[in-house]
C-alpha cells in the first residue's frame, strides 16, 4: 500500500515551456549532494556545478567543526569571556539552532559539540577508530555543566556571540538543511524556479518537473522495517530525516546514536528509530528532526502538533518490530 502526501497550498504555475532535465552531482560535508532542474536544452553545465559547489563550500569554511580554520572552529577555540563576530549565514544557523532549542526545552542544542565529541561522533576519538571506549558517567556529567545553549550570550545586532569557556558550537544536526537551502536560493536567483536539491538525504523541490509533475521522493525509513511506501510531493516543501541507523556503536548489545540528548549528555534511547520533518525551510525540518527524536514519540509529537510541524515518527517495540505515529499537521498532507 502507498501513502500519498500533497501540501495544502500549491503554485499553479506549470513547467517552463521547453525546458529540460538535467541532472548534477557532487560531494559535500562528508556526504553527496545531487541537483535536478530543468534548464533550456544546452546550459552550461560546469558552470551551474561550480556555483552549487561554491555554496556548499561556503557552508562548510564557516561551519564545519572538521575544518580548523572555519569561523566555528575559531569560535570553539576563542578564549573565555571574548567576544567574536560570526559570518551573516553561521550567525542565521545558530540562530535558527537557538530558537528550536528554546521552543524544544533544550531537545535541540548547537552549543552541544562538546557532548558529540565525547561520545565519538565528532572529528577526533571517533567511535569507530580503534581504541575507542565509551565514557564513564563522571565524564558525561563534567562535559554536560560546562556546554548547553543558555550559557551562550548573544548580541544579534553585532552578530557577535560571547565564549563563556568550554562552549563548542556542532551545528551537524542542522548544517546539510541550510546548505539544501542556500543550493534552493542560488539556483532560484540565477532564474531557475523548478528544482529539486538533496543534500545527505535531505531534501527540498521547487516547481514542477517538464511533465508538470512535481517532485515526488520517498520517505525515509529504517532498513528492513516492513512498513507501507509514503511518497511526498516537494512543491515548495523541505524534507528532513533523523534516524539511529545512520551512524551508531553498540555495546553489550545496546544501540548508542549519534543523536545525543543534551539534557542528561547520553545517546537518545527511547525507542525512537526515526522522525521526519516537513518544512518549507530545510534547515528548519533538519532541527525539528533531531529536536523530536531527542524528545520521545510522545512528547515529540505533542510538541509537533503545538508547533504546528508535519511530523513521522517510526518507533521500535520491546519486540524489535517497528510502527508508525505522526503528527495532526503530517495526517492533513495525506491524499
Amino acid at each position: 500500500m502507498r501513502r500519498v502526501l500533497v501540501p495544502a497550498d500549491v503554485d499553479p504555475a506549470g513547467p517552463a515551456l521547453g525546458g529540460q532535465l538535467h541532472t548534477l552531482q557532487g560531494r559535500t560535508m562528508g556526504t553527496t549532494w545531487s541537483v535536478r532542474f530543468v534548464g533550456p536544452a544546452a546550459p552550461d553545465l560546469p558552470s551551474w556545478q561550480q556555483g552549487i559547489q561554491a555554496q556548499l563550500d561556503a557552508v562548510v569554511a564557516e561551519m564545519s567543526p572538521w575544518e580548523p580554520a572555519s569561523d566555528l572552529s575559531r569560535f570553539n577555540r576563542a578564549e573565555a569571556g571574548t567576544w567574536r563576530v560570526l559570518p551573516p549565514a553561521c550567525f542565521e544557523v545558530l540562530a535558527h539552532g537557538l530558537d528550536v532549542a528554546r521552543r524544544s526545552g533544550g531537545a535541540c542544542d548547537p552549543a552541544a559539540g562538546a557532548l558529540v565529541n565525547l561520545w565519538g561522533f565528532g572529528p577526533t576519538g571517533r567511535y569507530d577508530e580503534p581504541g575507542f571506549q565509551a565514557p564513564a558517567d563522571a565524564e558525561v556529567q563534567a562535559v554536560r555543566e560546562q556546554g548547553g545553549w543558555e550559557r551562550l550570550a548573544v548580541d544579534a545586532g553585532a552578530r557577535r556571540v560571547l565564549q563563556p569557556g568550554g562552549i563548542e558550537l556542532d551545528f551537524s544536526g542542522i548544517a546539510k538543511g541550510f546548505g539544501v537551502d542556500q543550493v534552493a536560493a542560488y539556483l532560484s536567483r540565477r532564474g531557475v524556479h523548478d528544482h529539486l536539491v538533496e543534500v545527505g538525504g535531505e531534501l527540498k523541490g521547487t516547481g514542477v518537473k517538464p511533465d508538470g509533475q512535481p517532485w515526488w521522493v520517498a520517505l525515509e525509513t529504517p532498513p528492513g522495517a516492513a512498513l507501507d511506501d509514503t511518497v511526498v510531493a516537494l512543491h515548495g516543501l523541505a524534507v528532513a530525516t533523523s534516524g539511529d541507523y545512520r551512524r551508531f556503536f553498540e555495546v553489550a548489545g545496546h544501540r548508542h546514536a549519534h543523536t545525543i540528548d543534551p539534557r542528561d549528555g547520553r545517546p537518545v534511547h527511547n525507542g525512537v528509530a526515526s522522525v521526519t520533518v516537513l518544512h518549507r525551510a530545510c534547515v528548519l525540518a533538519d532541527a525539528w528532526s533531531t529536536a523530536l527524536t531527542v524528545l520521545g514519540p510522545d512528547e515529540g509529537l505533542a510538541l509537533a502538533d503545538r508547533e504546528g510541524l508535519a511530523a513521522h515518527t517510526i518507533v521500535r517495540g520491546a519486540d524489535g518490530r517497528v510502527h508508525e505515529r505522526w503528527s495532526r499537521a503530517f495526517e492533513g498532507m495525506m491524499s
